[in-house]
Parts: structure tokens; sequence; C-alpha cells
């Protein structure tokens, strides 16, 4: 059975114009001059029969056939697109590219990233850490996760948990001189933290209500993760964020000894480019660590 079609380029133009409202944006959208997109509206309406567009001196709106006829049409250009791309589907298609921070990557992503190979054994995993919030124009990844206290500006994204801290060490530690009974106690203990968060422990123990602890000294590292194996290895007392020490914790590897835990501002968000179209696997990657960041937190 032959199919009765209207002209493609007409159908495409007029789903550029009811999109963005206007002939003269739909025509530098489709790179054409504003009169061929006038010309293949006046075209379509003519195969048609039908009115599409009230003209008027404040612009063009949709008549109610064009409103019925737009929506159908862009489901069905959609379906047109995504066919396209699933057919032209690269090698690259399925490699996943992250940036985030070393610490997120050693404490919370790598031991849950065999659950997501299993879950999509397809999309390869390529992580990238740095300190440094991404720059989606000049970095070659798909995905970032940083730490704000807020959420990204001009991005896709999600949060996956806000932070809270609280000191960590060593059992052993616990069983040492001097003391570590009371929060005070802090002032006679090696004080461990991240060069890059210079200001979790004061944020900590002015909570706890507690003057007279020198923050400035004690055992700074470059990340967290390395300040993390020194408090297991009980060189001292590290101010951590609790999702970050939850399986530690129940392992017994670390023990917390104060009950305090104080949420910050901040937050880990996931984030994407929101000026394209989102691609399949970064969707199933935020499916997955949605669901394991709110198992995490449960």
């Amino acid at each position: 059975m032959t199919r009765r079609l209207p002209p493609l380029n007409a159908l495409r133009a007029f789903e550029a114009a009811a999109r963005c409202g206007n002939f003269t944006r739909a025509a530098q959208e489709l790179f054409v001059t504003q009169g061929a997109v006038s010309r293949h509206i006046a075209t379509l309406e003519d195969w048609l029969s039908v009115k599409l567009f009230e003209r008027g001196r404040h612009g063009i709106r949709l008549t109610p056939g064009g409103e019925s006829y737009f929506a159908s049409m862009r489901v069905a250009l959609d379906q047109i697109e995504h066919g396209t791309r699933q057919l032209q589907q690269s090698p690259d298609e399925w490699l996943l590219r992250i940036k985030l921070p070393p610490t997120f990557a050693i404490r919370w992503l790598i031991p849950r990233l065999a659950r997501f190979h299993a879950m999509y054994p397809r999309i390869d995993v390529q992580i990238t850490t740095s300190h440094k919030p991404a720059d989606f124009e000049r970095d070659d990844i798909d995905v970032s996760i940083h730490s704000e206290p807020s959420p990204p500006v001009g991005q896709g994204y999600r949060l996956l948990f806000r932070e809270t801290l609280l000191p960590v060490c060593a059992p052993a530690l616990l069983q040492r001189e001097p003391p570590l009974a009371q929060p005070a106690d802090l002032a006679h203990q090696a004080l461990l933290s991240s060069l890059n968060r210079p200001h979790d422990w004061q944020a900590w123990l002015e909570a706890a209500g507690v003057q007279g602890v020198d923050t400035r000294r004690g055992l700074k590292f470059e990340n967290a993760a390395m300040a993390y194996q020194a408090a297991a290895e009980g060189l001292g007392v590290m101010v951590g964020v609790l999702a970050f020490v939850r399986d530690d914790l129940a392992s017994g590897r670390l023990v917390a000894p104060f009950d305090l835990r104080v949420p910050t501002e901040g937050g880990y968000f996931m984030a994407w480019r929101a000026d394209r179209p989102v691609a399949q696997r970064v969707r199933d990657f935020e499916s997955w660590i949605a669901a394991e960041a709110a198992a995490s937190e449960s």
C-alpha cells in the first residue's frame, strides 16, 4: 500500500515553527530563510486543506487543528530521530565518561561499580578524578559528580545525598592515652583532614560547642581518601563524611567516638549537559546511582 504523506520538508518547517512559536526562529534552526518557512507552511496547509496557524500582528498561533497535528507530528519525528540515533550508534555510544573527586570514586563509587556493570554489561566506564568542577564545554565527559552547596547552574542534575560530618578513628585509638571520652579531648589528638575540605573540623567543633581545639594542627592530606586510610591505621581522628564511612563503621574498621553528627549545606550532585539530548548510557547510570544512593542512606 502506497503511503500518502505530505512533503517532508514542509513537515519539518511546521514542527520547528510550532515548537519555536515563531517563523524567524524556525528559519534560523533549519538554516533557511523566513520566507522559505512561510512557503513550506503554506504548501502544507494547501496539501492538508487545513489552516494550521493564525497569523496576527503579534505573531503566529496554532489553530486547534494545528495543535492536534503538532502533537502527533512531534511524536512521529521523535521516534524517527531515536531510531536514527540507535542505527548510528558507534562503540563510543556505550562509553560512559565520569569525572568526580578521588574520594568519592575510591570510597563510594568503585565498591559499587560491579553492580552497575552486572546490570548494564554493554556500558564501559572511564573514570577521571579531579577536585575541579566539570566544564562540559572543555572536558570530554558525560557525567560529573561533585560536592556543591546548591544545584549546578545550567546543567541537568540529580542530588545524590547531603553531607553529614562526624569524627571517626580506629578502634584501638580509644584504648590509648590520652583518653578520647568527650569532644574536648580532641585537643590532645592528632586531627586528620583533607586539604580540599579545610573547614570541616571547625564546623563540627562549633556544633559540638567545643573551644580551644587548634584545627590548624594535625595531619593534612591531598584528598580525604588518604585521611580515611590514615585514620584506619590509627594515626589520629578524621572528620569524615558519613556516606564515605558507613561501610567501615558497619565492619568495625572505624568507630565514631561521639554521637554528634553535623549536617552541612553541601551535597553531592550528579550533573550532565542540559543543552543536548541525554544519551541512554547517562540515563541508565543516573537511574542506577540514584537507587544506590537511596539504599545507602536508608
